[in-house]
């Protein structure tokens, strides 16, 4: 073997590990922004400990499972496979350890997946036996089946006799993960409120957008190393070919799907939905994981587009019909569309596909192998969730789960300085059945530069030098202190106070969420009316904004109208002197 050789596979194997790492930090942040800040350093702590945790593991039992042995159901239980044909600490052009390090990468892809569909209300502690277990154990047994020289990787049906194909995981990565997301979201039950009492979903929104399609970016970027750096080599004409095509099919794809997702929830739901959009962008990824080597542009874009309506679809599904909880929708991004794209492989590969060739045998290799990996992997997860059920626990506690996740499992105040955090009604209701009290959290101080330019409500124009105004003002009943002593401070004295429910939004039609209607949530409110004449309006509208300023939704809204006169009932004054209290 010439050393160039050597060192450009080495090389290039290596790169495409450090872009597969770098996916973690895509998953952390796509988990993150789909679901609530009160769970962010959660999510964050589980994404970056199932890669650290399982990174060990994989090599001390993992990879022999994986790679130990030859056909048959299970590799050997030595932690360096020295089943493998391995000569002089090689793995056909790789030294052993950069083969050991790219396969790592992927193990814990597999294992990160199950964050997402689990978050919000998941022990830490069982989090980490079961990413454990699925590194350590149920992702290697299945692995070795196609890509450690197990039984699928023969399979021989009618006229196809070259096995299953599964080129960089879409099967054995993406489906896995999405089985057992699939399996401990149905054992873990839904979060809190996000069913009514007639069984009907409710959307429980992420807290930041941005963050979930800054994930979506890294993903995709960090899918040019998953793909293309899974030929295992790049020193050959051959291989160069095969990575181009890898790389154009890859990316096209996920666009098409992004696309095609943005489209369909248009017509839809009537809007784009942005993160169906986002996991339309993840579910073309997935999809042509499998068959990307295989099959055409062409096909890619046909793959893309189907998965692209597919997620829309299964996260409906799910949601709606089996009541599973999935906050990021990994069951059907990683899960449906991992077994969509085997599939396919068996239905546009340009060799033995059924669209193409007009032969079954490779389809039925791919159904087989698809349903008999379904199988394993929902039998073993369902035994590993059961038995942590049963022991530790999968759970939290429902005040823990309503207060965040952060402040009971890592003594983290919040991910976010000063954070305050939202409640859904349906979460203050659930709480106060149980008995449990809905932590506040104390007003942000904060000086207030935004200037003043209010407007009449009869002119149009800006506020005038009219005597008298009436000024509304409703906010969170915990703020009335707060108000009370600011208004009080610039000399207001007088004011009439009222318990309401609201919401600060208006809508002319249903909106919705991943799929889910987003309803009209009705919170505890106070109504604060002051008419004033000797204060500056200007004042009071300032005074209470810096008492209820926390920059966060639910500060409150300031109403100001124009009073034609008021009359003091006991003297018959009126107007400006009516307002006044001396005698």
């Amino acid at each position: 073997m010439e050393v160039s050789a050597m060192t450009m596979d080495t090389l290039w194997l290596l790169l495409g590990a450090a872009l597969v790492y770098f996916m973690q930090a895509g998953f952390a942040m796509v988990e993150t922004g789909m679901t609530r800040a009160k769970n962010a350093g959660n999510i964050v702590m589980k994404n970056m400990m199932d890669f650290a945790c399982g990174t060990p593991v994989f090599l001390l039992l993992g990879y022999g499972l994986m790679f130990g042995g030859k056909n048959g159901f299970i590799g050997g239980f030595h932690p360096f496979a020295l089943g493998m044909e391995i000569e002089n600490g090689m793995v056909d052009t790789v030294p052993l350890w950069a083969h050991v390090a790219f396969n790592t990468m992927f193990c814990a892809t597999a294992a990160t997946i199950v964050s997402g569909s689990m978050a919000e209300r998941t022990k830490f502690k069982s989090y980490l036996i079961y990413s454990i277990f699925i590194s350590a154990v149920i992702y290697p047994i299945e692995a070795h089946w196609s890509w450690g020289s197990g039984w699928l990787s023969s399979l021989s049906i009618l006229d196809w006799n070259e096995g299953f194909h599964d080129y960089a995981g879409s099967c054995v990565v993406h489906m896995t993960g999405g089985v057992c997301a699939l399996v401990g979201a149905s054992l873990l039950g839904p979060r809190i409120g996000k069913y009514d009492s007639e069984g009907k979903p409710r959307a429980i929104l992420g807290h930041s957008i941005t963050l979930a399609a800054l994930g979506v970016f890294i993903l995709w970027f960090g899918w040019f190393g998953f793909n293309p750096a899974s030929s295992y080599g790049l020193h050959t004409a051959e291989q160069a070919f095969d990575v181009a095509n890898v790389f154009m099919t890859t990316n096209l794809a996920a666009a098409v799907a992004t696309v095609v997702t943005m489209i369909f929830t248009w017509i839809r739901y009537g809007k784009p939905d942005v993160s169906m959009t986002l996991n339309g962008s993840l579910a073309g990824l997935v999809a042509i994981t499998a068959g990307c080597s295989v099959v055409d542009p062409w096909a890619s874009c046909i793959i893309g587009a189907v998965s692209g309506i597919l997620v829309v679809l299964s996260v409906e599904f799910f949601d709606k019909i089996l009541k599973i909880d999935d906050p990021a929708g990994a069951i059907s991004v990683h899960g449906v569309n991992g077994l969509w794209g085997t599939l396919a492989v068996g239905l546009f590969a340009r060799d033995g596909g059924l669209f193409t060739t007009g032969h079954i045998g490779r389809f039925l290799v791919q159904l087989i192998g698809s349903l008999c990996t379904i199988a394993f992997v929902a039998l073993s997860a369902f035994i590993l969730f059961w038995v942590i059920k049963k022991t530790v626990g999968l759970r939290v506690t429902p005040a823990e789960e309503i207060g965040g996740l952060d402040l009971p499992e890592h003594g983290l105040s919040s991910g976010y300085a000063d954070f305050m955090p939202h409640y859904t009604p349906e979460e203050i209701s659930e709480a106060q059945g149980l008995g449990l009290k809905v932590p506040e959290r104390e007003a942000i101080p904060v000086e207030i530069k935004v200037p003043l330019k209010a407007e009449s409500a009869q002119s149009g124009g800006a506020i005038s030098a009219a005597v008298l105004h009436k000024v509304v003002i409703i906010t969170r009943q915990n703020k009335f202190d707060p108000l009370k002593n600011a208004l009080n401070a610039i000399g207001i004295t007088g004011m009439t106070v009222i318990n309401v429910m609201g919401c600060g939004m208006q809508k002319g039609k249903s909106e919705f969420y991943r799929g889910a209607p987003v309803t009209m949530n009705l919170l505890p409110k106070i109504k604060v009316e002051i008419v004033v004449a000797k204060v500056p309006v200007e004042s009071v509208i300032q005074a209470a904004k810096k008492a209820l300023y926390t920059g966060h939704i639910g500060d409150g809204k300031i109403f100001v109208y124009p009073v034609e006169n008021v009359v003091k009932v006991r003297t018959g004054e009126e107007g400006y002197d009516a307002l006044q209290d001396e005698e």
